[in-house]
């Protein structure tokens, strides 16, 4: 299994285009610190990957990943699809940026489907220009395409739905409390036996995800914010991190020990503009490197 980790960031990036925090202010003096969205990108098959949700930084994602380049002939393209963690804007907008393609294979839980079919009316406003493509995502472990030797469920993390669709009426068995509106994915190499499992957004830490945790190879989680009163703390929010959907990294209740207790290799991306460890001089680092914890960084390529 070949992972490429496209982005890293949270919504708006770092730097944000309307924000002048540190963070942003030092990855705009400091290039290097810059990050994308955060994505990942799996080689199901030779010449054939999907997305790991498709954010607005998708058009710079692909071109600065060899893999995903197209060729030879001229419309030939080895992306595949997309597999969504959620329906969040910063995890679906750059589905509009595939329509140039015949059709759009999108991987999703019934929830998520439901929320861009009927709160972003997707359907409406790609079809016009390409077919969408829905396969479904579940518990149960799915081969990623015919020809793959990787198989992908998902592990449900959180009923945090996206503020868009807050209001939507869910048909069936969708309920509002559906937790597989946030899923984790669980990827695995079926000749290796070797799994990532894949978490952008964590509210809680059920045991399933727990389970799912300790019998993965690489584990690569949210840590959008350092301490959960750090969105209070930087001035730009009214809700802890744990009320805004992201367990914090530090703290009683955070997730860095948790991490360091498993025998994964841990990782964390989809990082705030706020968190101090967009800093690479920062203290927090050394807290991290102490309990053998990383800090995935864009472009870093995983072979399981």
């Amino acid at each position: 299994m070949r992972v490429r980790v496209l982005g890293t960031a949270a919504g708006g990036g770092v730097p944000q285009w309307n924000c002048a925090c540190p963070g942003c202010s030092g990855a705009r003096a400091h290039p290097g610190w810059r990050r994308r969205h955060a994505s990942l990108a799996v080689q199901a098959a030779e010449g054939r990957w999907y997305l790991v949700n498709a954010t607005p930084d998708l058009g710079e994602q692909v071109e600065d990943c060899p893999e995903l380049h197209p060729g030879p002939e001229p419309r030939r393209t080895p992306l595949a699809g997309v597999i969504l963690t959620d329906a969040e804007l910063d995890h679906t907008l750059g589905i509009a940026r595939l329509r140039e393609a015949d059709g759009i294979e999108i991987v999703a839980t019934a929830p998520v489907r439901h929320a861009l079919l009927t709160g972003l009316h997707l359907g409406e406003v790609l079809t016009p220009y390409a077919r969408l493509d829905w396969r479904p995502l579940g518990p149960e472990d799915r081969p990623l395409a015919e020809d793959s030797r990787l198989v992908v469920g998902a592990v449900p993390v959180s009923a945090k739905r996206p503020r868009y669709a807050a209001g939507l009426d869910a048909p069936g068995d969708d309920a509002p409390g559906d937790d597989a509106w946030v899923v984790a994915l669980r990827l695995t190499d079926r000749t290796t036996g070797r799994t990532l499992l894949y978490a952008p957004a964590l509210a809680a830490w059920p045991d399933a995800f727990q389970r799912a945790a300790e019998s993965a190879d690489h584990v690569i989680v949210d840590g959008t914010f350092w301490s959960d009163d750090e969105p209070l703390t930087s001035g730009f929010g009214s809700r802890t991190a744990t009320a805004m959907g992201h367990l914090p990294i530090d703290g009683p209740d955070g997730t860095a020990r948790r991490l360091a207790a498993l025998q994964a290799r841990t990782l964390y991306t989809h990082l705030n503009n706020t968190n101090p460890l967009n800093d690479p001089a920062a203290p927090q680092h050394t807290v991290l490197r102490e309990l053998g914890v990383e800090v995935a960084a864009d472009g870093m390529v995983i072979d399981l």
